[in-house]
């Protein structure tokens, strides 16, 4: 196991080269100029070219990708912004990453609840009004774009009851500080985010139990009069698990591109709202700091999943 977590990390390196530089290419090419987002169109191309020189951004494309390869490698710096204020990236990460760390921890934590216990439920008890409700509830949750639920609890909490999120108000509140404020503004935009996994997770959890279910050592339990509570969560449940961690790693991805749009419409100030603001702005340095944060991030969610494999099926070894 030691050797093929060794082995995986080594191979993160070339992923990290080419997701970068993959990033960096495609930035470059489609149409925007960050400097002219910067000093607005009205700017006379004599300062144009000044603040270009001043960031080194008239430089060939391979000086300027290698200094900020360099930069990371060596002094681990992920370099500034440049908008207004250059503000580091590194600072920047250290403020939001708590935020987007806090809902898609939660988010993961809704999917799980609102996705297994069901799943099971409707595997059990196949064909009852229990089980068709639990499919139809999936479909429905599938149906429903994230971004246009959470603008209806916006909208509806505002009209109906004069809500509305208290971060539009006070800003992000840490969970040591005010633990209640927390939990509000986290609770909604993690269900929003949550509904469609949960929903896939609901489906895979159920067609895995059914499979499961029919196995010998299932009959083998239910022969030996176990209970069904004892058959169904501690033998049955355990081996359905694999398909669902290796999709609950999978998804780490689609919880990263929900994050961009959930903190935005919520106005959480995390790594998600970062990266749209430094897309809009063509903020070279921060858009490919973030997508090499994004990718570590996943490689690594499925680094986790190979090890929860080991740990749910003891019949699987890595060498």
């Amino acid at each position: 196991m030691r050797d093929y977590i060794i082995r995986r990390l080594l191979f993160l390196i070339p992923i990290m080269l080419g997701v970068s530089l993959l990033t960096y290419g495609l930035f470059h090419v489609i149409p925007g100029d960050a400097v002219i987002i910067r000093l607005n169109f009205g700017a006379t191309p004599e300062t144009i070219r000044e603040v270009r020189h001043a960031e080194g951004l008239d430089r060939p494309w391979y000086e300027q990708y290698g200094d900020w390869l360099w930069n990371i490698v060596v002094h681990q710096d992920l370099g500034h912004s440049l908008h207004e204020g250059r503000a580091e990236v590194t600072t920047e990460l250290g403020r939001r990453l708590p935020v987007t760390l806090e809902l898609m921890i939660m988010t993961i934590i809704f999917a799980l609840v609102l996705g297994v216990p069901p799943g099971v439920l409707s595997a059990v008890r196949p064909g009852t009004p229990l089980d068709w409700f639990a499919r139809i509830a999936s479909v429905m949750w599938l149906s429903i774009p994230s971004f246009f639920l959470g603008i209806l609890i916006i909208t509806f909490g505002r009209i109906w009851f004069g809500w509305t999120p208290p971060q539009f108000g006070t800003g992000y509140v840490s969970i040591t500080k005010d633990p209640w404020i927390n939990l509000q503004e986290f609770v909604f935009p993690a269900l929003v985010l949550s509904v469609g996994i949960a929903a896939v997770i609901m489906r895979l959890t159920r067609s895995a139990m059914l499979e499961v279910l029919r196995n010998d050592y299932i009959r083998t339990a239910w022969s030996k009069g176990l209970r069904e509570r004892t058959v169904v969560w501690r033998h049955a449940l355990k081996n359905a698990l694999i398909p669902v961690v290796t999709l609950v790693g999978l998804q780490v991805g689609a919880l990263i591109g929900g994050a961009v749009i959930i903190e935005s419409l919520f106005n959480l100030n995390g790594i998600g709202k970062y990266a749209l603001e430094a897309i809009i702005r063509r903020d070279y340095f921060v858009v490919q700091s973030l997508t090499l944060l994004f990718a570590t991030v996943y490689v690594l969610a499925n680094l986790l999943v190979d090890i929860a494999y080991a740990w749910l099926d003891p019949r699987i070894h890595y060498t």
